[in-house]
């Protein structure tokens, strides 16, 4: 079960979709798909030399390049190349086609590197700019006195026209052949998006007849082609897409439209297909008469704000029903997630059951531990991490299998199969993007219908929740504790940092302490970013002791010693990598400084900036930046000085940079969709998902005939886990 759920969301990097082997043989896929689940390497012209540059660009360590993979593989943009009347009224800087005639061949002289080729036409001649050709082919492309149609960029140099290395050089058949606008792909050294464009063609003559699975009336309704068709369209398209506005994609055709929407279908049916597999077991209350939370309420130092009250009885409501609770708490920097979650524990507690939070990092497991025990009361708290000592661990599994522990604390080690609950009733998951979804239901599989709540510090965007979350209710915490200081924002380039270090002798007087964060552990040949050991050793000099250093390669012990250390003053500048990001609590740090910002994602830098102004004293944020800046690393920097809203921050990052990045491998883990861009599709993602529920609930086993199209689409998209789902009943 756990295996098929973690194949069925497949967008995450640890619980990617089956790909090779076993569940993806033939036997197993409708054979209508095996054209496109060939390897690419059999399509004409993919050759020695071209192969390993397609698995390169499409395949993976699992498994190498498909067809489906180069048909999913669609144009950026497409350029036309309009045949321009003359050279006379042909514009620079704009891709155009000539009719020209070879006039003379002017071959480098001494100490020159280019060849070049003068051609005219009735208006006026030009020069073709060749460098590193041999004579030879260039003299065999354009022999003097023929004809022939050019394709390129006029540019002016020294007061002449001229078109460097055109990038088509055709005679009058050749011209016959020129598609009126050239798709450009994605491509890799060695391997030219016209290249691709070749490759793509076989592929398309490879696409299968496919049953249609979308609703007929949609597809009238937003005048989509059939999926075979809209492919084609795609990859060979009649004219250039329209610019884009400012800051916006450019308009989808219906044919992009339909493709994205069947991607977004495929996921979001698979969620559904899930949910509803978890909303048949049966459930448990687990909430009891409300006096433990009552205590924990009154023991809290604070009033719940509003909506951490609303997501207490969002939480109760699904713990006191017989139905299964499986539901994400989204809250931004400092709003309270932990108060919720020990509120949900205690309704477990009271019940007779017990309660797991399991935090991705021993540091975050033990600062929970210590916040939640004076808040407790008489509910029963343990601690238990891989690092335990064996007498310890076999105390607390021993306390816990036999009930003594209501409340267990603890990181991966909570879901390793020694652990045994008398009766878990709630998990609760804090940072839901550290895990992987086998690992949270991992943990629910150690007790009977256990309720399972995920938390996360990362605003999400609506449409990244529907897509990647689309299993689970949501509960929002929009709003931050009473008392809560705002964080001045400040731009600082590079090369005044030592004016902000003088800056930090000041702070350091006051009493204050201060974060300052280096993207890498050590100097990287290839990039120019200042290293956190080297930075330790320079602020050392101005410290001495006072200055700590936490990186990701440092042993566990070392790390929590030198956190331990900054939280209780005995350090008072905290050098480290981005390993204090979520979740560290130091009420007495008030300065963030963040070397080389324009480096680091929106959301991440939100998250860092979210580790000071947790105490009562002003705090600041200085983002050092190297210039010159890029359009987007220059509107990130702009939107941090403006905003503090976490929700608002994820929008715009999700509008700059895409979901591939948002949520992309190299941040979380999570990859991009393939056809659809959450950016601009998030209207269609809403349309996906409701037609993925209605479909679940009229045709829960898709036997119907559009339930059987669906199968397809699923297998298409690899969700066919989902389908494994059904026929477990």
């Amino acid at each position: 079960m756990t295996s098929d759920i973690r194949q069925t969301l497949g967008h995450r990097a640890d619980v990617a979709p089956h790909r090779s082997g076993g569940d993806d043989s033939p036997g197993l896929r409708p054979s209508i798909l095996d054209p496109l689940f060939a390897p690419a390497r059999g399509l004409p012209g993919v050759g020695p030399k071209i192969a390993p540059l397609i698995e390169k660009l499409l395949g993976s360590e699992e498994r190498p390049a498909r067809v489906a993979d180069l048909l999913f593989h669609l144009p950026q943009s497409g350029v036309a190349r309009p045949l321009c009347g003359s050279i006379r009224d042909a514009p620079t800087g704009e891709p155009v086609t000539l009719g020209v005639t070879v006039v003379a061949h002017r071959p480098p002289m001494l100490g020159k590197r280019a060849f070049r080729v003068l051609v005219e036409d009735g208006t006026g001649d030009i020069s073709l700019v060749f460098f590193g050709m041999p004579r030879g082919r260039i003299e065999k492309m354009l022999p003097v006195g023929s004809h022939r149609y050019v394709s390129g960029r006029i540019d002016l140099w020294d007061g002449t026209r001229q078109m460097v290395h055109p990038s088509r050089i055709l005679d009058e058949a050749g011209l016959a052949s020129l598609p009126a606008v050239e798709p450009i792909y994605g491509a890799t050294e060695g391997l030219t998006s016209r290249v691709i464009s070749k490759i793509v063609h076989g592929a398309l003559d490879r696409l299968p007849v496919l049953p249609e699975w979308q609703d007929a009336s949609y597809l009238a309704r937003n005048r989509c082609p059939p999926f075979a068709e809209a492919l084609r369209i795609e990859h060979r398209p009649e004219e250039a897409p329209p610019p884009p506005s400012e800051g916006q994609p450019p308009p989808a055709s219906p044919a992009r439209k339909r493709l994205a929407y069947d991607e977004l279908l495929a996921s979001q049916l698979a969620l559904a297909l899930v949910r509803a597999r978890q909303r048949r077991k049966a459930g448990r209350v687990n909430a009891g008469d409300g006096h433990l939370k009552a205590r924990v309420e009154a023991a809290l130092p604070f009033a719940l704000t509003g909506a951490q009250a609303r997501a207490v009885e969002e939480i109760r409501a699904d713990m006191a029903s017989e139905r299964r609770m499986l539901r994400l708490l989204q809250g931004d920097v400092g709003s309270g997630k932990t108060a919720v979650a020990l509120l949900a524990m205690a309704s477990a507690v009271e019940a007779g059951r017990q309660a797991a939070l399991m935090a991705p990092t021993e540091i975050l497991a033990r600062q929970h531990f210590e916040r939640l025990v004076p808040l407790a009361g008489a509910m029963r708290l343990r601690l238990l991490t891989g690092r335990d000592r064996a007498a310890e661990r076999r105390a607390t599994l021993a306390d816990l299998a036999a009930g003594g522990i209501d409340i267990v604390v603890g990181t991966h080690a909570l879901f390793q199969e020694a652990v045994a609950f008398r009766d878990l009733g709630l998990a609760v998951v804090d940072e839901q993007h550290r895990f992987g979804v086998h690992q949270r239901l991992a943990l629910g599989a150690k007790g009977e219908a256990v309720d399972i709540l995920v938390m996360t510090a990362t605003p999400i965007p609506r449409t990244l929740a529907l897509t990647f979350f689309g299993d689970m209710d949501v509960s929002v915490l929009d709003e931050k504790p009473a008392g809560r200081q705002p964080i001045k924002t400040i731009t600082v380039p590079v090369e005044r940092v030592d004016e902000v270090v003088e800056g930090l002798h000041r702070a350091l007087a006051a009493g204050d302490r201060v974060y300052w964060i280096c993207p890498l552990v050590a100097e990287s040949e290839y990039v120019d970013l200042a290293a956190a050991a080297e930075r330790f050793e320079d602020l050392k000099k101005h410290f001495g002791d006072g200055v700590g250093l936490i990186h990701g390669k440092m042993p566990g012990p070392e790390k929590d010693a030198a956190m331990e250390a900054f939280a209780a003053g005995r350090t008072r500048v905290l050098v480290s990598t981005t390993v204090v990001e979520v979740g560290v609590d130091v009420p007495e740090a008030t300065i963030m400084v963040i070397e080389h910002a324009e480096r680091f994602g929106l959301a991440q830098l939100h998250q860092l900036r979210g580790r000071v102004g947790r105490g009562s004293k002003a705090s600041s944020c200085l983002l050092l930046y190297r210039g010159p800046l890029g359009q987007v690393a220059k509107a990130r920097l702009e939107m941090m000085r403006a905003s503090e809203d976490g929700f608002r921050i994820a929008e715009e990052d999700l509008r700059l940079r895409g979901e591939g990045e948002v949520l992309g491998t190299r941040q979380s883990g999570m990859a991009a969709f393939r056809l659809a861009r959450l950016e601009s599709d998030g209207d269609l993602l809403e349309a996906a998902r409701n037609d993925a529920r209605l479909i679940v609930e009229r045709d829960p086993r898709l036997s119907s005939e559009r339930g059987r199209a669906l199968r397809v689409l699923l297998y298409l998209f690899e969700r066919e886990a989902a389908i494994r789902l059904i026929e477990a009943g």
